[in-house]
């Protein structure tokens, strides 16, 4: 059985124009079916069989969604850019057949949770302020970790003219700290710990909103499921014990 969807939808999910916007175009005889004008909206079309076209430029049919959990590895740059010989995450799937993105970024130096897949309005739901989506972050320092770093980076820094600080900052043991914050500006954590004057050997997100890393291989990914994704989402129950707010 065809699976056929409405054309003004067919165009909204191709990304030509929002829903209203495609039904505008439809109405005006821009769009054509199979070399015949349409006038319709709700004509019903097969992508897999019908050529759509608007102002005589065929459509790119509506790309499979998918949605990535990745342990990002130390050394790769999260960017689509070409890079020349510098690694970028999304030479990591380049055996996929999608042309994927990260949903925000980690700098090279940082490893852990990250969220890759082609679906923009998931990624820009995950990304924007509204969503008051916490992440957490491990990190191991050189030098032991103390009451007086711990307050210093709960103080908070100001990164490029705007003044951050982090919701949660807790020791785990001698040498390594966790530290969750909500905005996650460039290299936030990092120049949080530097701001204490600690030495950072390693720094991972281990956490975004309710999801956790869990056990993947450091370079290693796999596909998300619905409820992880709604995890994102969800804050997380995991802190029980909190030294400084």
């Amino acid at each position: 059985m065809e699976d056929k969807k409405r054309l003004s939808k067919v165009l909204a999910a191709a990304g030509v124009a929002s829903r209203r916007a495609s039904e505008e175009l439809i109405f005006k005889g821009r769009v054509t079916v199979n070399d015949e004008v349409v006038f319709i909206p709700q004509t019903l079309v097969c992508t897999q069989k019908d050529q759509i076209c608007v102002d005589n430029e065929p459509i790119q049919p509506e790309e499979k969604k998918v949605y990535y959990i990745l342990n990002k590895p130390h050394g790769f740059i999260c960017s689509n850019a070409p890079l020349g010989t510098k690694k970028r995450v999304t030479d990591l799937f380049t055996h996929l057949p999608f042309r994927l993105f990260t949903i925000g970024r980690l700098d090279r130096d940082t490893t852990g949770l990250l969220l890759v897949t082609n679906d923009g309005h998931f990624a820009n739901k995950v990304i924007h302020p509204s969503s008051n989506i916490q992440k957490e972050y491990l990190i191991k320092t050189l030098q032991e970790v103390t009451d007086l770093h711990l307050k210093q980076i709960s103080k908070g820094i100001f990164i490029e003219g705007a003044f951050v600080k982090p919701i949660r900052v807790v020791k785990v043991r001698k040498g390594t700290l966790k530290i969750v914050v909500k905005e996650g500006k460039k290299r936030e954590v990092r120049l949080l710990v530097q701001g204490a004057n600690l030495k950072i050997l390693e720094l991972s997100r281990i956490r975004i909103g309710g999801l956790l890393l869990g056990p993947i291989a450091e370079g290693d990914f796999r596909p998300m499921t619905e409820t992880e994704k709604q995890m994102i989402f969800q804050p997380s129950t995991l802190w029980k014990r909190v030294v400084f707010n």
